[in-house]
């Protein structure tokens, strides 16, 4: 089966694509490389990829018209799509808008319109975000709760996605499932995500911020938990002429930051030198999400609690942190500049 994973070189993308291509299917991955955060980061995890079988790999920017048309037409026969592309973060939507627009809201549309046309696509599996919940003091979070209040406008973009999706599959029966993800973490985990930025920092022995004396909580979700939660559903398409369908995918365990931090300084060996702060105002309080849905539909049931999660990032992350691949530089010059 070929698989287009758009964001392939991102966390949660570079992920999926490998457990893809480890079961025997074809991917196509696209990715623009954006220098969002360390494109050095990116390259590493798709030199990963390049060396795998099936693997074909397209730098785009999904945005701009008929590009993802141009990039697959090598590669007919697409069935299905995971799309994972996007501007993300919360905070930095605040400093860039029109990125979020761009990625976000036009990226989605071209991807719409390419399964639209495509004439052999099953499903499209596309990420949401528990972000969309905005302020709600209901815990867990369900799928039924509202979310047309959002605290951000990388939250309003990913509440539009799914909108967009209903009505795709309303007037073109593209058939759709949107993952509301909650706080992913894990090895080759984004560097603009708490944990990363205070593991990086406990190491080098610099102060972190720390809103709220630590007391936010977060539904903290190992990687390897949402890849099977992302695989199980790209395989349990919709039946035709269904409306797409929204699902939670976290951890269903609301952890303190505080928590967080005790647990990298016992897996990185040191104390955290902490500096508080007020919370931002586009921050969420609190997130849990409910799971009854997608384990419903494809028995998704998370394993990894943060205690043995973290340390797996930690051992990572001090690898990487020592030695920030340099062969991965050099592969992303040759490879895709």
């Amino acid at each position: 089966m070929t698989i287009l994973v758009t964001g392939c070189a991102g966390f949660i993308g570079f992920h999926v694509a490998k457990a893809l291509l480890a079961r025997g299917d074809t991917v196509l991955g696209i990715d623009d490389l954006n220098p969002y955060y360390d494109v050095r980061l990116k390259a590493a995890r798709l030199a990963r990829l390049s060396g795998l079988s099936g693997f074909h790999f397209q730098r785009a920017d999904i945005a701009e018209p008929g590009m993802i048309a141009t990039a697959a037409a090598a590669h007919p026969g697409i069935e299905r799509i995971v799309h994972l592309a996007a501007q993300a973060g919360v905070r930095y939507s605040l400093e860039a808008p029109r990125q979020y627009i761009h990625a976000n809201i036009a990226g989605y549309l071209e991807v719409l319109e390419f399964a639209r046309n495509l004439g052999t696509c099953r499903h499209l599996v596309y990420a949401s975000s528990s972000s969309v919940y905005g302020a709600s003091a209901a815990l867990p979070f369900d799928e039924a709760d509202r979310a047309d209040q959002p605290l951000s406008l990388y939250a309003a973009t990913k509440r539009a996605n799914e909108l967009m999706a209903h009505a795709y599959a309303h007037l073109f029966g593209v058939p759709a499932t949107g993952l509301r993800f909650f706080t992913v973490y894990g090895p080759w985990g984004r560097p603009d995500m708490a944990y990363f930025t205070f593991a990086r920092a406990i190491l080098e022995g610099r102060p972190i911020t720390v809103y709220d004396h630590g007391r936010p909580r977060r539904d903290f979700t190992y990687i390897d938990d949402i890849v099977a939660g992302v695989i199980g559903c790209l395989d349990r398409p919709p039946a035709a002429g269904d409306m797409p369908r929204l699902l939670n995918i976290g951890n269903h365990r609301a952890e303190t930051v505080g928590r967080l931090i005790g647990l990298l300084e016992a897996a990185l060996g040191r104390r955290a030198v902490v500096r508080a702060a007020p919370r931002p105002r586009a921050d969420t309080p609190a997130t849990c999400a409910r799971l009854d849905r997608i384990a419903a539909l494809s028995g998704f049931a998370p394993t990894t609690t943060l205690a043995e999660g973290i340390p797996r990032f930690a051992e990572w992350f001090k690898t990487w942190h020592a030695e920030p691949a340099e062969q991965d530089e050099e592969f992303m010059q040759r490879s895709v500049a």
